[in-house]
């Protein structure tokens, strides 16, 4: 018999997109989705159980379908539905133990891949330039989904201590982008005006969809000849991007806002539902942060298929043009550099005044 591997998280569109690619693998033989509401999408041929990680019966589930791979989705910052962010937290921290402690009792269980973020490095003044997987923050997130990230892998870790017969993979992507997002950064790149903090322009890191799920797989897989793919690793897409260039290819104008003010800006915009603009975000779109990826290439053997810049294109043709798409713009400021100077003269000409009679 192939792997049995449980995914959490299926309602999800990346979760669902998981359980469709996890099948295609021969050595899977039954996939069990997982979630507390029915999917609205498809999960192919995989068998999907409606139950609550916060409740006892994730144990029932492990136990009878005889699982040995857990895949931990369920992990995120924004709610399903109706859900709030009390669910989401209770989901994050609460969901996790309750499936921590059904896979040590579990002994079929043998691997356990988390979906975490990078979030947990949290986003300050003296941040260095760059986070490796090693590196402690210089403040640890205050609350959000930051935090529960960095809760949800102190339980991981915990677990590992305790069952180290089980192979335990921890990716932090950075923030995940493409054609179908479904974050808050996500939400907020949408809005018609950017508002941006007054003075900084952050460094930003991306990973597109399809390189979330390719590496999902390898994760859940056993490791590949010359890889290990147990530990904790960063993923992200090659280099970086400013937000003012994130709003030039988006075509979305900006509105710096001082720093005192943007909590005010924050709470209106959660207020009439348009973005969840929490002080995380914030300080994300204050300082920025930027990940190594070493370990992601040389130990777990990954390379993603889109940069940075490729994921944000990618990004920015799904949302369609801006208020001033690039091409416009570019357009504009042809003409005007085409324009003569001081009522006659071509820019760089030099005129003879000779014969001019």
């Amino acid at each position: 018999m192939g792997k049995i591997v449980l995914v959490t998280g299926a309602a999800r569109q990346l979760g669902g997109r998981f359980v469709r690619r996890i099948q295609r693998d021969p050595g899977v033989d039954r996939v069990i989705a997982v979630d507390a509401v029915a999917p609205e999408h498809q999960l192919g041929d995989a068998l999907f159980v409606q139950a609550d990680i916060r409740q006892s019966a994730i144990a029932r589930v492990l136990a009878e379908h005889s699982v040995d791979t857990v895949v931990h989705l369920d992990v995120s910052a924004k709610a399903l539905g109706a859900g709030g962010r009390t669910t989401v937290k209770e989901t994050n921290v609460i969901g996790t133990m309750q499936l921590l402690g059904a896979c040590q009792k579990s002994p079929t269980v043998q691997r356990l891949v988390v979906k975490s973020s990078t979030n947990v490095y949290g986003s300050a003044p003296r941040d260095p330039a760059v986070f490796t997987e090693t590196t402690p923050p210089k403040s640890l997130p205050s609350g959000g989904f930051a935090k529960d990230a960095v809760e949800v892998e102190g339980y991981v870790r915990g677990f590992a201590r305790r069952r180290p017969d089980v192979a335990v993979c921890v990716l932090r992507f950075a923030n995940i982008l493409g054609p179908e997002p479904d974050s808050p950064l996500a939400d907020y790149l949408a809005l018609p005006v950017l508002p941006t903090v007054l003075g900084y322009d952050p460094r930003l890191q991306f990973v597109h969809e399809d390189d979330v799920v390719d590496v999902l797989e390898i994760a859940a897989r056993e490791p590949r000849r010359g890889t290990l793919n147990s530990g904790t690793f960063n993923i992200a897409g090659d280099g970086v991007l400013l937000l003012s260039q994130c709003s030039r290819r988006l075509g979305r104008p900006t509105v710096p806002v001082l720093l005192p003010a943007v909590t005010w800006v924050g709470s209106a915009l959660r207020t009439i539902g348009m973005t969840d603009f929490s002080p995380e975000q914030i300080r994300l779109l204050t300082h920025g942060r930027v990940v190594s990826t070493v370990q992601m290439r040389e130990t777990l053997g990954f390379r993603p298929r889109f940069t940075t810049a490729g994921t944000f294109a990618e990004f920015a043709r799904s949302r369609g043009p801006g208020l001033l798409p690039p091409e416009r713009v570019g357009r504009a400021v042809g003409r005007l550099a085409e324009l003569p100077i001081g009522g006659g003269g071509q820019a760089g000409t030099t005129h003879s005044t000779h014969g001019a009679r």
